[in-house]
């Protein structure tokens, strides 16, 4: 039995290919446009931590590291939230749901906290439909985490200084229009 000719299969097939790649491309900007645009506002924040002398500067960088991603952790939690809240910034609360558990996703996919590996540099990313909303959460997380760090925090003194102000996205960056509709020409193209 002949093996058959791919390239000529492809070849000769081209017009539902390039059919089920923009119906792919279509429904990747439908499902795009459907959710809500939203943008960012990103501030970076430097954990540091007095253990005095005794230590060498390799584990006092990785004591950094680790209370970052505690304090990463501890971002996502029901207290935070509610000190953040209650921090004295103008953030509408009526656009996270008064039922905890529904309160917590939207908590979560509002705000983004990733620590820089081999340093204590914790970044804190916030999305919402409005930049300045945006911009008064990141600005309120920030606030909170340097001035209460001692309540999440034990062992030496640890403190926490804002190194980076807040930097508010101009475009939209969720949903990734872009990415998404490549993706779905690929995978069109793919099942064509």
């Amino acid at each position: 039995m002949a093996q058959p000719n791919y390239t000529k299969v492809l070849l000769n097939g081209w017009q539902s290919i390039l059919m089920f790649a923009l119906l792919g491309l279509v429904l990747a900007l439908i499902i795009s446009f459907v959710q809500p645009l939203r943008y960012s506002s990103t501030a970076r924040l430097l954990i540091l931590q007095d253990i005095g002398s005794s230590v060498d500067a390799y584990t006092a960088s990785r004591a950094e590291e680790r209370i970052a991603d505690n304090l990463s952790t501890i971002i996502y939690t029901s207290t935070f939230f509610d000190q953040v809240m209650d921090a004295g910034f103008s953030i509408d609360e009526g656009q996270f749901p008064e039922d905890d558990s529904k309160r917590r996703k939207q908590w979560s996919k509002t705000v983004k906290a990733t620590v820089a590996r081999g340093s204590g540099l914790l970044t804190i990313s916030v999305y919402n439909q409005d930049v300045v909303e945006a911009e008064q959460i990141v600005r309120a997380i920030a606030y909170v985490l340097t001035e209460r760090v001692d309540e999440y925090t034990s062992g030496g003194s640890v403190s926490v200084q804002l190194v980076d102000e807040p930097l508010n996205s101009n475009w939209p960056v969720q949903p990734n229009v872009l990415a998404n509709t490549l993706s779905g020409f690929i995978l069109g193209g793919f099942v064509g």
